[in-house]
């Protein structure tokens, strides 16, 4: 394949100029300055496992310690960190998600409000027995699904999908039924990195009578998402990817206004009640969204993401979604020059429509390569049996970055033979 980018027989001075000049050219270049980035790091290619922190990350961090808790005590819960799992679900819903106030909330992590919204789901369409998921899910998502099926007696419909594409409307179709309880896929696929028609998906369900729900992880921050506009009932992903959070910082769930008066969660715990300081004798839940909380929320693990949410906001998704397709195209023209004469097979689809913010590639030594490539300060990462992940985070990716990365992969390649 040739594109503009890269011709067939680039040299490597050829690919660095061309990398240089699409960052000069790059809109939001300036944001890459506003990530921590640690010097023996030559590519940071797995953006979409884990996220850089923010410059301001630690200030932000610190600040909070010192001020916010170490200053205002257990004021804090009265003067301001009740309702943040609401007010950032907000925030977020505003500026990523595509949703109203009110339908979205930071909470547990990404495995339990899946359970959660899962249950609820199952519970909303009492006599459907049947949970539809598809068989390259991520392991979670699959897992979960296992286990309440297991728990609620229920029969699991598995959706077939290729390793390199993911579950597309015609897939789907033939599954669905009267029986049809709850869809849960992933908006982009976490191996191919396939983006779903999830409109399209939604709709189907819909008309089948099911619930759906949508695993944003891999999307959320990165691709544009119109959870509303697409009638989705139900939505969880994690912070600590495109958003930045930090290791095993806390997952948003999202649950349609129409849908929360119906929808009666499994997990009861006293931030969900409708006065949790009534301490009464049994559970009565919160009215709206609030009602989806259940322990006591983890403050301190969303302050790094609040930087993030903002920056998102500064970009713009469109912006950050035309770069992260900029980002993935010229991996692929560099994939196509550099891996695929030794051997290497794209794994990730090559239309842009379908595709999120990351391409993966196959080949049997990469297991071997990963380590080798992060002994050299080269980041991306292996997915078993034999998948390479190149993660691209438009905010602090750079295009030098992505060719550094690539070349790295075939001098590793050549080297062990």
């Amino acid at each position: 394949m040739t594109s503009p980018l890269t011709s067939p027989r680039s040299s490597a001075a050829d690919i660095t100029a061309r990398a240089a000049a699409l960052d000069a050219a790059d809109p939001l270049r300036g944001l890459r300055e506003r990530f921590l980035t640690p010097d023996e790091v030559v590519a940071y290619l797995d953006g979409n496992s884990l996220g850089r922190p923010l410059r301001e990350t630690p200030r932000r961090v610190s600040d909070f310690v010192r001020d916010a808790w170490g200053g205002r005590l257990i004021r804090g819960w009265d003067e301001q960190w009740m309702d943040a799992p609401t007010r950032v679900g907000d925030r977020l819903a505003e500026v990523a998600l595509g949703a109203a106030a009110g339908q979205t909330f930071i909470g547990d992590s990404t495995s339990v409000l899946l359970y959660k919204l899962i249950r609820a789901a199952i519970a909303a369409r009492p006599g459907r027995r049947e949970i539809v998921v598809d068989r390259d899910n991520f392991p979670t998502d699959r897992f979960l699904v296992e286990g309440i099926a297991a728990e609620c007696g229920l029969d699991i419909r598995w959706v077939p999908s290729a390793a390199d594409a993911g579950v597309r409307p015609q897939d789907l179709a033939p599954l669905l039924g009267p029986d049809t309880a709850v869809v849960v896929l992933s908006h982009v696929a976490y191996r191919s990195g396939f983006l779903a028609d999830a409109a399209a998906i939604t709709a189907q369900v819909h008309d089948a009578g099911g619930l759906m729900l949508w695993d944003l992880c891999h999307s959320v921050g990165v691709v544009s998402t119109e959870l509303d506009r697409w009638s989705v009932d139900l939505a969880v992903g994690c912070t600590y990817k495109y958003l930045n959070g930090g290791p095993g910082s806390p997952a948003f769930g999202y649950v349609r206004a129409d849908l929360q008066e119906e929808l009666r969660q499994p997990l009861q715990g006293w931030m969900g009640a409708a006065d949790p300081f009534d301490m009464a004798e049994s559970y009565r839940p919160a009215p709206g969204i609030r009602r989806f909380l259940t322990g006591t929320p983890s403050i301190l693990a969303m302050q790094p993401m609040l930087g993030m949410i903002e920056l998102i906001a500064q970009a713009g998704i469109p912006a950050v979604r035309a770069k992260s397709v900029t980002l993935t195209e010229f991996a692929l023209d560099l994939v196509d020059e550099q891996l695929v004469p030794s051997g290497v097979r794209l794994a990730s689809p090559r239309d842009a429509d379908r595709r999120g913010s990351h391409v993966t590639v196959d080949h049997p030594a990469f297991r071997a390569v990963t380590q080798r490539l992060w002994d050299r300060g080269v980041i991306p990462d292996f997915r078993p049996p034999d998948g390479l992940r190149i993660g691209l985070s438009p905010l602090s990716t750079s295009f030098a970055e992505v060719a550094a990365g690539i070349g790295a992969v075939a001098t590793a390649l050549r080297e062990l033979g």
